[in-house]
């Protein structure tokens, strides 16, 4: 079994994975949790602060909970935080932190009001208006955990600085979106990088280098957030055209980018961008990871902090694991349960692969740990 390199020249086939399960690693199911009524959206662990591997997060409804993974396999509820708003509907999490370390949750959804939780306090330290409707997904830049980035029905994507409060980029206008954007990413290693999809079907590959002056400048600003120079990114590097229906889900791995639709599989690509003339260049299809019955929107896949391992959910309420690294791709095994039914909306994997999460249309979240992990034994 190979591992991912680049592969050079077009043409080539995309290596498809089989769904016979390698068994490589087995999971059993330790616990299941009952939230409430309404759909989880979200769930995720916090990779930003290592003393917090094992607590993790889920917003459905108006409401952002947090949770620790107990070693005996059991969740131990830690925080809840009830928006102000009754109609609130949660879609987005992301664990961020302020320059002094403080461990922030940063959640939005269909009111488009980006709220942050210190965790430390337990109170709300900020919230952050600017998108023009719902927002479906928030994600947090590892290298610089103050700044995240949000992806919003008003087909815009906003850059903000939790610290001050700032939005400092908006990616839209004559190059951006065309419809709602569903998924974004911050590239793991070249800060300038990120990369947006949507139901306009396209991914689009964007740089902040000629702006990054203004990143810069949010740290030290004093003056009221209103008054920052936000500017627009009108123009990304380039659009791909990867997928013929609505994009959903997007993440990098290393240099290549791993998107889903609706069409019941997850796509490996590279794209080559030519720096020089944004807008051009071509992308090179490396890998498909087939996952049966999704085929419904607003479906997230997850990965351990290593990108070894991904895990999806679909309608049917079972758990696809991938070795995303194997070429071709290797089904590491199939999580179900007769009692998860449900559609699965996002999965999370801890920092070493050994627990998967999975949160879901019906409110309750599953936890699987692998079986030689020693919550998996009692």
């Amino acid at each position: 079994m190979a591992r991912l390199v680049p592969m050079q020249g077009l043409g080539c086939e995309a290596a498809v994975g089989s769904l016979t399960p390698s068994r490589q690693r087995e999971y059993k199911l330790c616990s299941k949790h009952a939230e409430g009524k309404r759909p989880l959206y979200a769930i995720g662990f916090n990779f930003i602060d290592a003393r917090y591997y094992d607590v993790f997060a889920t917003v459905g409804g108006n409401r952002v909970t947090t949770y620790r993974g107990l070693p005996d396999g059991n969740l131990a509820l830690l925080q809840a935080y009830v928006d102000e708003d009754k109609e609130e509907s949660f879609y987005t999490l992301s664990w961020a932190s302020d320059l002094d370390g403080s461990p922030l949750l940063v959640a939005a959804g269909s009111n488009g009001i980006i709220r942050v939780i210190n965790c430390g306090t337990e109170k709300l330290l900020k919230s952050f208006v600017g998108h023009g409707d719902s927002i479906n997904e928030i994600r947090t830049q590892p290298l610089k955990p103050s700044l995240i980035i949000s992806a919003s029905k008003d087909e815009s994507v906003r850059l903000w600085n939790v610290h001050t409060g700032i939005c400092i980029l908006i990616f839209a206008g004559g190059g951006g979106h065309r419809n709602e954007v569903l998924s974004v990413d911050f590239h793991p290693s070249d800060i300038y990088r990120i990369a947006s999809c949507g139901m306009d079907n396209t991914v689009k590959i964007w740089s902040m280098k000629e702006f990054w002056p203004y990143v810069e400048k949010s740290f030290t600003w004093t003056d009221l957030p209103s008054k920052f120079p936000t500017k627009y990114v009108q123009f990304p590097l380039m659009i791909a055209l990867v997928h013929s229906n609505y994009v959903d889900c997007t993440r990098w791995l290393g240099d290549f980018i791993l998107s889903k639709s609706v069409d019941n599989e997850i796509v490996l690509w590279e794209p080559k961008t030519k720096d020089q003339t944004p807008g051009e260049g071509s992308i090179d299809v490396l890998q498909k990871y087939p996952v049966p019955e999704c085929d419904i929107w607003f479906i997230k896949f997850s990965c351990d902090f290593h990108f070894n391992q991904l895990a999806i959910g679909n309608r049917e309420g079972k758990i696809y694991v991938w070795d995303v690294q194997a070429s071709p791709p290797v089904l590491i095994t199939r999580l179900s349960n007769p009692q998860c039914k449900s559609p699965i909306r996002q999965t999370a994997v801890s920092f070493d692969g050994s627990t998967i999460l999975a949160c879901c249309e019906d409110g309750s979240i599953y936890r699987w740990d692998e079986v030689d992990h020693p919550a998996a034994k009692s």
